[in-house]
């Protein structure tokens, strides 16, 4: 089951979250999109909420906009509840994937067509259109057509004309997943720093770890209407708190088997194959219960010679069947020599073995403290 949904922090000042979410739920007919589910978003962050498809997120997301009414608690935004206000009413905006220019608009149609419907017109909208465009880093491009623009700068462009409106929040619908890999880089970083520039509360989702990771102050990792661990990026990378999150965000090695020891917080997990190994114990995990055991590939040590590798840890022998040459990312896929048990290794960014070959024996090492083991 999920972990207990991520509450409010009693102690938090007055102001301090311009989202809330108290005990919302919401359901289509026996299942549960959205299931109980609270927290607050801070102020001025940046917060993400990573999932599966089907997990909830999309949902949640438009019961914020005020496209779905929940089927109980309720949605605050700057203190004040949204029950009942309608979309237009409520101080947000969103940016679909599907960006929704207006194609025989220029830019600056496109930014002012909000604030005209608002009724601000002449110098003051063009003002404000000039400095939305300068703050999302396209000075002067009033003028231009949107198809002249890179899938970049429409990006930028459809998040202006969100600005522009000073909401409260803005909330993100997987907007970079129709870019290509290159261009999905690259805005990542540009929407993190156009959020620290216009301080407006940023409210993404996305079932992209890499684009939560990167841009988030909290992320929220979503799966069956519920949240499984709510925290900053490195919390839910160093420090995951359920089997899902340990699977879902980031690449790693996985175990199943029975627990044979315990020794404080570290279990020892044996496999079918007969494979022993040290881990962390996180949660109620105890002799001869299953359970799931997880090791980045990052953490584990490589060495053609046992003497490569850092003294007093346990170490073991394995057969390269293939090296996955991907640059700084590259790993090398092998199979345990005693229990045939497969598992993939981060190679060294020195490039000290970049030349490995598949039939080569090497030897590997890694330190329990940087494994997790989980009840099954």
């Amino acid at each position: 089951m999920p972990a207990s949904p991520a509450v409010l922090p009693s102690a938090a000042p007055a102001g301090a979250f311009d989202l809330e979410v108290q005990a919302v739920r919401k359901r289509y007919g026996a299942f549960a999109a959205v299931d109980d589910l609270s927290f607050g978003v801070r102020s001025g962050s940046f917060f993400s909420i990573l999932g599966p498809s089907g997990c909830g997120k999309t949902t949640l997301l438009r019961m914020v906009a005020g496209f779905i009414a929940p089927d109980a608690g309720d949605i605050r935004i700057k203190g004040a509840s949204m029950h009942g206000v309608s979309p237009n009413r409520r101080p947000v905006n969103m940016v679909f994937q599907h960006l929704a220019l207006f194609p025989m608009m220029t830019v600056g149609e496109n930014i002012a067509y909000g604030l005209e419907r608002r009724g601000m017109k002449g110098a003051a909208a063009k003002a404000r259109v000039t400095d939305m465009l300068r703050r999302v880093g396209l000075p002067g491009s009033e003028d231009k057509r949107i198809d002249q623009l890179s899938g970049g700068q429409k990006q930028r462009v459809a998040i202006a004309r969100s600005l522009v409106l000073e909401p409260a929040l803005l909330l993100l619908d997987e907007p970079l997943g129709a870019l290509d890999l290159k261009l999905r880089e690259h805005m990542k970083v540009e929407l993190k720093q156009l959020q620290a520039e216009v301080g407006t509360t940023f409210v993404y989702i996305t079932h992209d770890q890499s684009e939560a990771l990167v841009m988030s102050d909290q992320v929220a990792v979503m799966n069956h209407g519920r949240f499984e661990q709510l925290g900053t990026p490195q919390q839910l990378y160093y420090q995951p708190q359920t089997a899902f999150v340990a699977g879902f965000v980031g690449h790693n090695n996985r175990f199943e088997g029975t627990v044979d020891t315990r020794n404080g917080d570290q279990v020892l997990l044996r496999t079918a194959s007969g494979l022993a190994l040290w881990a962390q114990r996180v949660g109620a995990v105890e002799v001869g219960q299953p359970a799931s055991l997880f090791i980045r590939p990052e953490a584990i040590e490589i060495g053609r010679s046992p003497r490569e590798l850092p003294a007093g840890d346990p170490a073991w022998s394995a057969t390269v069947q293939a090296v996955l040459f991907d640059g700084g990312n590259s790993t090398v896929q092998v199979q345990e020599t005693r229990t045939a048990t497969p598992l993939h290794i981060a190679l060294p960014l020195t490039g000290r073995l970049a030349d490995l070959k598949a039939g080569e024996t090497v030897h590997f090492a890694y330190q329990p403290a940087q494994a997790w083991c989980f009840k099954a």
